[in-house]
């Protein structure tokens, strides 16, 4: 026997759905209006600049943005032809592609992450308690753990 989501549930759901598509519209729009590039990029580019040297394996940077290989590969693609990105040969196995931060990608990252963060904060964070951040923190990282679990 189905158990459907009981009213509460659904409407959880459909909440979480509805947020999660409107923040990255509303998001991708600043970005793309304010410095040009896509909320995509920006996280392509953030992953990047956070690494220790400014640079990651294929392989890793499609784990952290846990996404298809297919996907990230053309994506980097198109930021290497903007110069945003650049593919280098990996020195531990010549097998492997090794993505780095371009000059103008520092400088676009560098650029777009505080009124970035500044519009996050402003959509989402300055309408919540602490309390409420740190229960959305919890439910969250519940959540993904879970998903973690059933990865094979």
């Amino acid at each position: 026997m189905r158990k459907w989501l009981d009213p509460t549930e659904q409407a959880a759901w459909t909440g979480l759905l509805q947020l999660t598509s409107q923040l990255r519209t509303e998001l991708n729009r600043q970005l793309a209006d304010e410095h040009a590039i896509s909320l995509t990029d920006y996280e392509v580019l953030a992953r990047l600049s956070a690494s220790p040297r400014s640079g990651l394996r294929i392989r890793d940077l499609m784990e952290t943005l846990d996404w298809e290989q297919s996907r990230l590969s053309h994506h980097l693609a198109r930021m290497d032809k903007r110069g945003l990105v650049s593919k280098q040969e990996c020195d531990e196995d010549r097998r492997g592609s090794f993505f780095v931060l371009t000059t103008i990608g520092r400088a676009a990252i560098e650029k777009a992450a505080p009124s970035h963060v500044a519009h996050v904060r402003q959509l989402l964070f300055d309408h919540l308690t602490s309390e409420q951040v740190e229960q959305l923190a919890a439910v969250t990282g519940q959540a993904l753990q879970r998903l973690d679990e059933r990865r094979p």
